[in-house]
This record gives C-alpha cells, structure tokens and sequence, in this order.
C-alpha cells in the first residue's frame, strides 16, 4: 500500500522542478515505532494488542495525525496513511507534518471498558514520542471523541499536568472544539461547492450517492442534503440503499441508530414509516449513474478492476486513499474528475489545527465561527488546486500534489540543501 501511496508523488515532479534531497526525504518515514500493548480483559485474561504510531515528515511543523481501531491496521497501512496526512496538512496550509497510528484489534468484539484499558494502554506505549510540540494524534476508523478523551486524560496522569492540546477530536467539554465531529464532512462539502460553482453546476440538479455512512459520511450526506444536493443512495459495511427521488438523510440515519439497519423513510419523532427503495451491495453503489460519488469507506474501493464501470461524472474522496494510482488512470482517461483526499478530507485536520490552537490560547469559539474559519481555508485551498489543474492541464490529484509538495519543498530547502552548501 505504501509504495502505491508514494506512486502519486511520480506525476508531480513533471510539473515542478524540486531539489533531489526532497525527493529522498519524502520517500521514507522518519520514525515508525511498533509497540505491544496489555490489555486484562473482563474475564481476568490478558491480551497483548499491536499497536503503531508513524511519524512520517515535521519539516512545517508538529506531527498529526489519528489514530484507527481495526483489524487490518499493520504497519504499511499506517505508514501510508501518515504520508497523505503529510501532504494534506501542507495542502491545507498548516503548520504540521504527517503521522498516524492505530492497532490491529476490532473494537466491536470489546467491552466499554476493555476498549478504555485499550486506549489508555495505547498513549502509555507511545507517551515519550507524542505531545502538543511534537506529535498529536486524533480520532480515525472507529476512534471518537471518547476515546481521545479517555486518552487526554491518560496523558495528564502520565506528565502529572493538563495538557489538552496533546490530542485533537476530543469531546466539547473535556477541551474539545465546537464544529469538529461534522467537519470532515462540511470541509469535504465547501470544497465540491466551489467545484460545483467554477463549473456553473446547481446543487438542485446534482445527485449524490455516499459509499460510507458513519460519522464522516452521514454528516456530508446531511448537509449535502440541507445545501440543495439530491442525496439518492448511502451505504454501510453491510449494503446500500437507493432511491432515485431522494433520501432523508436524517431520517435514515435515525432509523439506523434504532434498527441497526439501512432503509429509506420518512419518519415523525421516533415513528417512521418506510418509503419505496431499492437494496444494492456496496459494488453496486459505486457503478450508480448519479454526478457526484462520494467516497467515505475505506481504502482501494475504486482499482483497476471496476474503474472502467464508474459512471459518476465526479469523485469526491472523503476516505484516505479510496482509488489507486491504476484506476486514477483509467478515470482520468474517461473524463472522470477525482477531487482528491488531500484536498477534500482536509476539514477535520483544519478543525483539529483550531482546536490545538484554542487549547494553547485558552480562548474558544462558538461553531459558527469554526465553520466560517473552515470556509475560508477550504475555499481558498480549493480553488488555488482547481487553478493549479487548469494551469498544468493536469488532473485535480496531480494539482493538489503540487501544491502540497512545492510547500513541502520550500520548507525543507529553507533549512538547507546540497546546492546551498556546495556554494558556500
């Protein structure tokens, strides 16, 4: 997976001119740490869980970047995920560098309180590398506001003082920021709304199916939804549903909550009725005919297997990595514009930033003002892409890529390189 993630950096470099030394630093992880974590679970017996932490470039800055709970989390994944946190945070314009972590452990099979051992255990193994100057973590794939609580106030036992802005994502009152829990979804939907406006689309004629319908992407298809899209299928790891004049999104949601089941309704209070819908599986999804398909599951969805069979005239990538360098191809060659994760995944990292900054300033804001702060940065980042794309008449991945890598570059030329020193 990682030598996947670093083939998106090969298109960039026809574009711009960087010193070799970027090339070779961008290349390798700084520091990849492997860790077994204890866990006494309910019945008495002990477990030892695998745990990872990868930091992967703080040339701009601190690390950051979550932490996922799930049984396939091994070290390439990790890795791989720390190197897009590293061009989506310079993308974004923050002063961080890329990490990520996890453990390779499925969180449905704990109790609440195996899962709280877990995650104290898991900032015990790793408290010497992370911290709000050096590396802060987040939530990720099954991760919430909970668990960075429980994992905050691991870290303040551990350093014997407060130190909320060492994790981001927590909840609102254990130091945690107004906005955060819908801003993946709401940066992922200022960055299509002003795609949508540079194309001259309407939201009223725009159908949208999201493959993906936990915190992310409920709350994209939400606000989607409330901002005039047509939401016409969602999904989760068991199925999809589709109905062609629309869901309501919330009420769907609800129902799921209730049921533990996907079906189209309309619902009055805690009545719903059931609408006319249509069952799909999750392939099926993702060869819908809508205009926007959004991405919100996991990684690889799209391969080079099914992407020839896409009719979704635009991607939106609110998961890490959801397409292939293969299939990025094959869209790209069939008219298909991918608005890339680094890009439109970027709001929660933004709103994380804002967090970290509230927690050392000491000064918080309502929501309004984070969504405001949000737009702000997610349009302006969002069009000087778009702009990037028309200028090297590239595709909108390769765009984001640049301007994330010539931040990255800059940075780290500043501090000195071959050229500079041969000089002296």
């Amino acid at each position: 997976m990682f030598e996947l993630a670093k083939q998106r950096l090969e298109p960039v470099f026809k574009y711009i001119n960087v010193d070799e030394e970027v090339i070779d630093r961008l290349s390798v992880a700084k520091r990849s740490i492997i860790a077994s974590i204890p866990v006494r679970m309910d019945n008495g017996e002990l477990k030892i869980f695998t745990g990872y932490r990868v930091q992967y470039d703080d040339t701009r800055g601190p690390t950051k970047g979550g932490i996922r709970y799930h049984p396939r989390v091994n070290l390439d994944e990790v890795t791989s995920l720390s190197f897009w946190m590293t061009v989506k945070c310079a993308v974004a314009g923050l002063p961080f560098g890329g990490a990520k972590g996890g453990v390779m452990v499925n969180p449905k099979d704990l109790s609440k309180l195996e899962l709280e051992r877990l995650s104290r255990g898991y900032i015990r193994a790793f408290a010497d590398v992370i911290g709000e100057s050096r590396d802060i973590p987040a939530p990720d794939v099954y991760t919430n506001s909970t668990i960075m609580g429980w994992m905050a106030d691991e870290y303040s036992v551990i350093s014997r003082r407060q130190v909320p802005s060492m994790i981001t994502g927590k909840p609102v009152h254990l130091g945690g920021s107004e906005g955060r829990e819908s801003a993946t979804g709401q940066g992922a939907l200022f960055s299509l709304n002003e795609y949508a406006r540079r194309k001259g689309y309407k939201a009223s004629d725009i159908t949208v199916a999201v493959q993906g319908f936990g915190n992310v992407g409920y709350h994209f298809a939400r606000l989607a939804k409330k901002s005039g899209y047509r939401v016409v299928a969602v999904s989760d790891s068991r199925g999809a549903i589709y109905s062609s004049s629309g869901l309501n999104v919330e009420d769907v949601y609800q129902f799921k909550q209730q049921e533990n089941e996907l079906a189209s309704v309309y619902c009055d209070g805690t009545v719903c009725n059931m609408l006319d819908y249509e069952s799909l599986t999750n392939e099926e999804l993702l060869l819908l005919d809508v205009d926007v398909l959004v991405l919100g599951a996991l990684e690889n969805q799209i391969t080079q297997l099914n992407a020839d069979e896409i009719k979704a005239k635009t991607i939106l990538e609110i998961a890490n990595g959801p397409v292939t360098p293969q299939a990025d191809e094959i869209l790209e060659a069939n008219g298909v514009d991918v608005i890339p994760d680094v890009l439109a995944n970027s709001g929660g990292v933004v709103v994380s930033y804002f967090e970290w900054v509230q927690n050392r300033s000491g000064l918080y804001w309502e929501e309004k003002e984070v969504h405001t702060k949000l737009k702000k940065i997610m349009s302006k980042e969002s069009n000087i892409v778009y702009d990037l794309a028309l200028s090297h008449n590239c595709s909108l991945r390769t765009a984001a890529y640049i301007h994330g890598i010539e931040r990255l570059a800059g940075a780290i030329d500043e501090r000195g390189n071959r050229k500079y020193f041969k000089s002296i």
